[in-house]
């Protein structure tokens, strides 16, 4: 679905409570409900079908995919639960062993715990969790409070969706599949870590929106955001597959919901990587410019070789996005 079209939906359930300080109102990234003065849960729930052959991989990346969100919020993973569609009649039990394998690894890896889950018996494979997190009320990072001013900084490249869609019609070289698994299955943690020792004012993840859709959530009708393309991390693989028109349905809905709230100075050709609809995409946060690149610097430093400073927060235009 393209950004904002469950809003009416979702708008008319009663979510009121004093203690939900977060809730469905803003297009956040989690919930956040707070238990005292010092602490809040954290809390969120997504899942993916099947982005690459090995179930090990998979897993792996479905869960980076899905811890993601707690990471944004500046939060600790403290427990996470498997939601699970699996085909038993025509899988072996030994492909859901290895995908929940994959998923416990990066759970481990942050420091969370297996909690338990739900798994049913589909034809189409899904593979998730729903997870729960801590972080001190006072310290929640939040999608759409970014300052004019502000610098957006990017961790991870553009191009998953398309490159996703390339491995499933057999287009990509095993290597170059080995390098995108790895990039999606990198986990959002330390990124979160790091930019808490700075004064950053707004953090999202980027996933099935794409660039453009969760940007838009980010200006929340209150700013725009400039974005330099040339400085926008896309990995070279992405251009020569969309140039073929290798690009997933999802790219093509995002980019027609939000032409209308975006002046875009580069080609049709181009821009539809701003678009792209990813899966497990690095973290976009919008920082105060005196810290933009010294912060850029820790997360290249801390592994995330792609971290690029791509954009500015301005008063609000004609239009919610720039692409230039």
């Amino acid at each position: 679905m393209a950004p904002g079209e469950l809003d009416n939906i979702i708008g008319k359930l009663d979510c009121s409570d004093e203690n939900l300080i977060v809730g469905i109102e803003g297009s956040e990234d989690a919930t956040v409900y707070q238990i005292d003065e010092h602490r809040a849960i954290v809390q969120t729930v997504d899942f993916i079908t099947p982005v690459v052959d090995d179930p090990y991989l998979y897993g792996q990346i479905a869960a980076a995919n899905s811890l993601s969100d707690i990471f944004a919020m500046g939060a600790d993973v403290l427990t996470a639960m498997n939601v699970v569609c699996f085909d038993n009649c025509n899988l072996s039990n030994k492909i859901l062993d290895e995908i929940l394998a994959g998923g416990q690894n990066k759970i481990a890896e942050c420091g969370g715990v297996i909690a338990g889950g739900h798994t049913v018996g589909a034809l189409e494979m899904l593979y998730g969790l729903s997870v729960t997190g801590m972080v001190h009320p006072a310290r929640i990072y939040r999608n759409n409070t970014p300052r004019e001013g502000d610098l957006l900084i990017l961790t991870k490249p553009l191009g998953m969706g398309v490159l996703t869609t390339a491995i499933k019609a057999d287009m990509l070289e095993n290597n170059e599949i080995v390098q995108i698994a790895t990039i999606m299955a990198q986990l959002n943690q330390k990124a979160s870590q790091v930019m808490r020792d700075y004064e950053v004012h707004a953090c999202t993840d980027i996933t099935g929106f794409g660039l453009a859709g969760h940007a838009c959530e980010m200006s929340a009708g209150n700013f725009t955001l400039s974005f330099d393309y040339d400085a926008i991390p896309i990995l070279p693989n992405a251009f020569i597959m969309a140039e073929q028109g290798v690009i997933p349905g999802g790219s093509h809905k995002n980019k027609s919901y939000l032409k209308p709230k975006t002046n875009v100075a580069v080609s049709d050709k181009d821009d539809i990587l701003f678009y792209d609809a990813q899966t497990s995409g690095g973290l976009l946060m919008a920082v105060a410019p005196e810290d933009a690149d010294d912060l850029r610097m820790r997360l290249v430093d801390e592994g995330y070789s792609y971290s690029s400073i791509i954009g500015e927060v301005l008063p609000l235009g004609d239009y919610e996005l720039v692409l230039k």
